[in-house]
């Protein structure tokens, strides 16, 4: 669904982006002095882009303000739904643990996310650790955010993380597996003191 939605999204932004570029270039030429097609909205340099005519036309008819209406709340909806999913951040609310009995548990995911933000940050040369579960409760995904002391080799401190915490966090919910995309920034140290 995530990719799914980030393809819509992409596509969105493009086809509106030609539109508004192709549009916005021919009416730029046009009023620079290029010669306008047969078929183009206005003639020339000096043409306005709705005359009165063009502006009142459709006025009196009955289903034109319905229809404008209508056409705008559509495109409303349309944008609102739009910027809602972009805005919407996804957070794993439970997590399908296996009990073995057929049955299974739901484990919190704000829950397993602080255990193993708590088990990341208690790591060596781990200063800060930020977890954000994503996915389905069966495959859950985690993301990482590890801030690192100075001087840590982030590999090292990869290997830890998955080695250990993340380790840790698959075999006590019981997942066959849980990918991680981890982030890795240095803290920027202090001054130093020399004497």
């Amino acid at each position: 669904m995530k990719a799914m939605l980030r393809t819509v999204n992409r596509v969105l932004i493009g086809v509106v982006g030609l539109v508004l570029l192709a549009l916005g270039g021919s009416v730029l030429a046009i009023g620079l002095g290029a010669p306008a097609p047969s078929w183009w909205i206005h003639d020339g340099r000096h043409d306005v882009l709705l005359s009165n005519a063009e502006r009142t036309r459709w006025r009196d008819s009955d289903w034109w303000w319905p229809v404008v209406i209508a056409v705008l709340a559509v495109l409303l909806l349309l944008t609102l739904w739009w910027l809602t999913a972009i805005l919407r951040r996804r957070r794993l609310a439970e997590v399908l643990v296996d009990t073995g009995d057929g049955a299974g548990a739901l484990l919190r995911g704000r829950a397993l996310q602080n255990v193993l933000a708590r088990e990341a940050t208690d790591l060596d040369g781990v200063a800060d650790a930020r977890v954000h579960l994503t996915g389905r409760r069966t495959a859950p995904e985690a993301r990482i955010r590890l801030q690192l002391d100075p001087h840590v080799d982030p590999g090292t401190a990869l290997n830890d993380l998955t080695t250990q915490a993340l380790t840790h966090a698959r075999n006590s919910a019981g997942l066959a597996s849980l990918p991680a995309e981890v982030r890795l920034r240095a803290v920027k140290h202090g001054e130093e003191r020399v004497s």
